[in-house]
Order: structure tokens, then sequence, then C-alpha cells
């Protein structure tokens, strides 16, 4: 399939190997509240209203009956802390923010001029006038429900940051929008997860979308191959691209005597560029798109949730 940047056509790309991506954001959401948790899980217990519990509790003990794992080392923070809900807001913001940014790209492979993927009927609504319309609503109230995320946090920090020390009524303000918002998350997980579960997908439109100009950084880096630098290549690919679009012809339909004229070191083995599946497959540096490598990514997720 093509990968983007900048929303234009760049190189070549499995649609796994972006799959991945995704599944590689949604890995460090995670480790990031595993690490979260601990940390956090200090005990506020035995600090009294600010000062101070004067009968001798036993914190520690408290502590490790009560599952906290650290005892909160100072009565004013522990009374004043709400740190643990701006962070599990935060927490719950990035989530959020991966699956709106994973919606909006289905958004658009969904349509009819990308059509790379189909929503299940389950997961998307006809026009109330348009009887031709699939609208993929359930995408587009993920991105919704992100900003309706983000406003909780915000709203919270807006209300933390004037506080002082030690407790104040406004605190009361911390449960609605963590509560708001892991609810929001939970559902939003749950959608996200049955929209990929059934989405079609539509292979033969995406290799029908890959042209060959996306190939004109392979041709540069057949070149670096032959030994000429690639602050040389980068150049000379370039005129490879503008004497196609003078012709109004393909890159690929240059002949090996046009590309000649652009570079001597041009031989009858460049025709072996103009092949998409050998171009994924040369990106095989760890990370990269190659058959190779997007199975060694999907190990590394299966070890991890193993």
């Amino acid at each position: 399939m093509p990968g983007y940047t900048h929303m234009q056509r760049a190189q070549p790309i499995r649609w796994s190997h972006f799959l991945l991506s995704y599944a590689f954001w949604f890995q460090q959401d995670a480790m990031r509240l595993e690490q979260f948790l601990p940390r956090v899980a200090q005990l506020p217990l035995g600090s009294g209203a600010l000062a101070g519990n004067p009968f001798q509790v036993d914190r520690e003990s408290l502590a490790r009956e009560l599952g906290f794992s650290s005892v909160a080392p100072n009565s004013l923070y522990a009374t004043s802390d709400r740190d643990f809900v701006a962070e599990i807001l935060f927490h719950c913001s990035m989530v959020m923010l991966h699956i709106s940014r994973l919606a909006e790209d289905l958004i658009i492979y969904s349509t009819a001029e990308f059509g790379f993927v189909q929503l299940a009927d389950a997961y998307s609504t006809g026009s109330s006038l348009m009887p031709q319309k699939k609208n993929p609503d359930s995408l587009e109230l993920l991105r919704g429900k992100c900003g309706r995320v983000f406003g909780d946090m915000s709203g919270f920090m807006m209300t933390y940051k004037g506080l002082p020390s030690t407790y104040n009524k406004d605190m009361q303000e911390d449960k609605e929008p963590m509560f708001d918002a892991i609810d929001t998350l939970s559902g939003s997980l749950q959608i996200t997860t049955a929209v990929i579960a059934t989405l079609k997908i539509r292979s033969n439109r995406m290799r029908q979308s890959l042209t060959s100009d996306m190939l004109a950084t392979d041709l540069a880096e057949y070149l670096v191959r032959k030994g000429v630098p690639f602050r040389q290549t980068h150049h000379i690919s370039g005129e490879a691209v503008k004497m196609a679009e003078s012709r109004g012809c393909q890159i690929s339909d240059l002949s090996v005597a046009d590309l000649k004229t652009l570079h001597k070191a041009f031989e009858k083995d460049v025709l072996a560029v103009w092949d998409f599946e050998r171009s994924v497959d040369n990106r095989c540096s760890v990370g990269g798109t190659s058959r190779k490598t997007v199975l060694e990514q999907i190990q590394l997720l299966k070890k991890w949730l193993d």
C-alpha cells in the first residue's frame, strides 16, 4: 500500500506495518500506566487534616494491608496531592489521542477516494438524505471523544493550578473529570477493538494505488549501490521524475537510454527497481516494512503480551 507523508504518497509499505505502528503506540500507553501505578500508590491515610496523626498509627502496616506500595512521606503533601488525578487524566488523554489518530487514518482510508478499507455495517450509518452514503460514524465519534477527555484534563488542571497548600474544597472537582475520562476511554477502547476486528481490508485497491514515482528513492539508492554519493543521486532521481512528468509518463516508462542521459552508472539491472515487493523487502533494518522485520515486530509484541 502507499505510505504517506504530508498526506502525499511517499513510499510503499505493508498494511501490517501500518497497524503495528499503532500497536507500539498502545504498548507505550500500557507501559506508562504500569510504571505510573506503583509510583503514585502512596498511602495518605494517617496524615490527619494536614499536620499528621498523634496516635502512632502504623502507616507502613496500613499501606501493606491496603495494597499501597509506599506511605506518603509528608502529611502536608499527602493532603494536597492530586497529581495522580492529573496523571491519570494525561494517560487517558494520550490513549485517546492515539485512538483519534487511528480513527482519522481509517476515516481517510475508507473514503471512495482511497477505498483501502470498508467498515462493517454495525459501525457505520447511512445518510438521512443520500441513500448511497456509508458514514464512518463510529470512528468520527471516537475522534470526537478525544476532545472530551482532553477537556476533562485541561479543566481539572485549571482548577488545580491555583490552589494553596493542603486541602481545599475545590479538590472535589477532581472526581467528575477523572471518572468521566476513564469511562470514556473504556468505552472507546471497546469500540476501537470491534471496528478493527470487523474491518474489511481491500488489498487490491491498496496495490492499485501504488505508482512508480513512489520508487524514486529506490532509484536514488540504486545509484548509491553503484558508488554514487546520495547527495548526487537524490538530484539525479529528481531529474528522472521531471523527465517523466514532461513526457506525461510514469518514471518506470523511461528507458535505460533515457536514464543514461542523467548518469552513466545506469545499466539494464535498473529495471529491477520498479518492483514494489522488492522495494518493501529492501527496508529490512530493525523497524522497517520488510516481511522479515514486520514478523520480528509481531514477535516483540507477542513476547511483551506473554
